[in-house]
């Protein structure tokens, strides 16, 4: 079966990654369990907590893998001999993936109260200001036909502050 992009346009060449994440997106949207906020506690900070009651420490698992924060949860509790006449407290195994823009790290995670907090935070770039060298046309049609570049080049770089 073929694909279809939605990112066909000739004009956003180089956005398959951006294709992927929002495919990654859309994939686990879907999903219920458990559930989450996401809150903002910052200027540049988040905290995502998930509502993860009867699961221990040693029951989560927090990755990231690729741009992707995953969170997972096995309740490793033998209940064999359990018998339950009612049974409304989930219990299940999960997987919970959220995609990182550029820029975010990941600062920790704590578990309290049945409530598993990962804070984050985005790192904002410098704004970064390059001058290019204008040259004439004609020197542009004397230089060597081949794609190497040229043997004088002045680029200069400031920082704005």
């Amino acid at each position: 079966m073929t694909r279809t992009s939605s990112l066909n346009s000739p004009l956003l060449l180089g956005f398959d990654r951006l294709e992927r994440v929002l495919d990654r997106v859309s994939k686990t949207s879907g999903e219920g369990y458990p559930p989450y906020n996401i809150e903002q506690t910052g200027e540049y900070r988040l905290r995502i907590t998930l509502a993860v009651a009867g699961f221990s420490m040693d029951d989560l698992q927090v990755t990231i893998e690729d741009n992707q924060l995953v969170v997972r949860g096995r309740n490793k509790e033998d209940e064999s001999e359990r018998v339950f006449i009612h049974r409304g407290i989930a219990a299940r195994q999960f997987q919970r993936s959220f995609v990182l823009a550029e820029g975010i790290e990941i600062l920790g995670a704590s578990l309290e109260d049945g409530l598993l907090n990962v804070d984050l935070e985005q790192y904002v770039p410098e704004p970064e200001v390059r001058t290019i060298e204008i040259t004439k046309g004609s020197q542009a049609k004397n230089k060597d036909k081949k794609l190497s570049a040229p043997k004088t080049k002045t680029i200069e770089v400031t920082t704005e502050e």
